[in-house]
């Protein structure tokens, strides 16, 4: 096999087989004609985990479960149906216990990292680790694919660019002359600031260039720019619904974005999917970073035990915005505080309840009206309006009463919602003009 190139499915199949004989990194190397370093990366890049039990034993990955020293009853109401039976045994005590402390297998640290040729994981109640080929296959695919997908540069080059480029544009400067006298402070060619000119990344338009103007425009697909292309990467809807039936008390809320005009302002919409509740924010583009700084402030504002409560799960769409799912997935000293997942591409039924309810804002703000116009304090107001109207799906009770019902009018107040009398709900535009 030669190298310098991407290890195939059959290459792959290979590695699984020699890794279920126990055959070690150098000796696989040999067959494959690679270096033991790249299957070792490769084994470890594309592990799969599986939170399987042993023969008649509930997977528990507990420290206490490990040494035998636990001895807890009734800690879920699983285990407090069955009189005298231990939390340990029923493996579901995990996500409810106090005490509960993960303990990862410590053989998984070293080669070959996996679980592929282990004598005991059929006794073992431990998270588990495999190597699989088709798995490896489909996640370099993804990855290769997702590779090349949008534009490889973050959002403070581009506004570094933006303040350089956009100004002498509005002047009636071209291209051309831009990268020729700015070349040092720029360091793109001029080709690439063409392409970002014309999938409209900058502040100024391709309108705002003289001949554009006079020339028939091509046609193609704007491309975006994505902070982590390898965000997708463990975050699929295969994975969402894998999580979804591992965490089923674990609630989900859809996130997505309301635009206004091309380049303008958005909304991002949080839906609460069993309250029926949706949250809109106004942010000034639709970049990534606005959609951390809301996700931040929440964190701050509601603290963290509230925001862990509020938002464990969340499921997003594959637009630009939500291509960070580390800055939202952790705070700033690294701690978890929630998990993001993606649905499929094209495909917003995966997310239904979220799009339904943009039909209720579209009948506040139109397509094509320009959402900037409208301070957080007006989409607070709609919001309110829209939150409490009867909905026959929650018993003909409003998001409102239900959500105020299960978490307290505190938080409400928080996200800026308050109560409108049923008479007083307003579904027009006209609803930006009460006071």
């Amino acid at each position: 096999m030669t190298k310098h190139k991407h290890l195939d499915l059959e290459a792959r199949a290979v590695i699984q087989a020699e890794l279920d004989k126990g055959t070690s990194f150098k000796e696989i190397g040999l067959i494959l004609s690679k270096d033991c370093t790249t299957i070792s990366k490769e084994i470890r890049k594309h592990i799969s985990t599986e939170k399987s039990g042993a023969m008649g034993r509930a997977f528990n990955d507990c420290l206490l479960n490990v040494k035998r020293e636990c001895s807890l009853r009734h800690v879920c109401p699983r285990c407090t149906s069955m009189h005298g039976r231990l939390c340990w045994s029923c493996g579901k005590c995990t996500t409810s216990c106090i005490s509960y402390v993960p303990y990862p297998c410590p053989r998984l640290s070293k080669p070959p990292y996996v679980c592929n040729a282990c004598k005991d994981r059929h006794k073992c109640t431990l998270e588990k680790s495999f190597y699989r080929a088709s798995y490896a296959q489909k996640i370099s695919e993804s990855l290769r694919s997702e590779a090349r997908s949008g534009f490889a540069i973050s959002e403070q080059e581009l506004a570094h660019l933006d303040q350089i480029v956009s100004p002498l544009l509005r002047k009636g400067q071209s291209l051309h002359h831009i990268a020729l006298q700015h070349g040092d402070e720029t360091m793109v060619s001029e080709r690439t600031l063409y392409t970002y000119i014309n999938n409209g990344l900058f502040s100024a338009r391709n309108i705002d260039m003289p001949r554009t103007v006079r020339m028939r425009p091509r046609k193609g697909k704007k491309k975006s720019i994505k902070v982590d292309k390898a965000c997708r990467i463990g975050r699929s809807y295969e994975d969402f619904l894998r999580f979804s039936q591992e965490h089923p008390l674990l609630p989900v809320r859809q996130l997505d974005s309301v635009e206004g005009i091309k380049g303008g302002a958005v909304l991002l919409t949080i839906h609460f999917v069993q309250q029926g509740l949706q949250l809109a924010f106004l942010r000034p583009s639709n970049d990534s970073q606005s959609v951390i700084d809301i996700f931040e402030r929440l964190y701050l504002e509601l603290r963290p035990d509230v925001f862990l409560d509020l938002f464990p799960v969340l499921l997003a769409d594959n637009g630009s915005e939500f291509s960070n799912p580390g800055a939202i997935e952790r705070d700033r000293q690294g701690n978890p505080r929630t998990r993001m997942f993606y649905c499929d591409p094209n495909a917003p039924y995966q997310k239904p309840h979220c799009e339904n309810n943009h039909e209720m804002i579209r009948r506040c703000i139109p397509k094509g009206t320009d959402i900037g116009r409208y301070t957080q304090e007006q989409i607070n107001r709609m919001m309110s309006h829209i939150n409490s109207y009867a909905r026959p799906s929650l018993g003909n009770k409003s998001p409102y009463d239900v959500f105020a019902f299960q978490y307290g009018k505190d938080i409400l107040e928080i996200f800026g919602l308050k109560k409108v009398p049923a008479d007083e709900i307003t579904l027009t535009p006209k609803v930006f003009e009460l006071k």
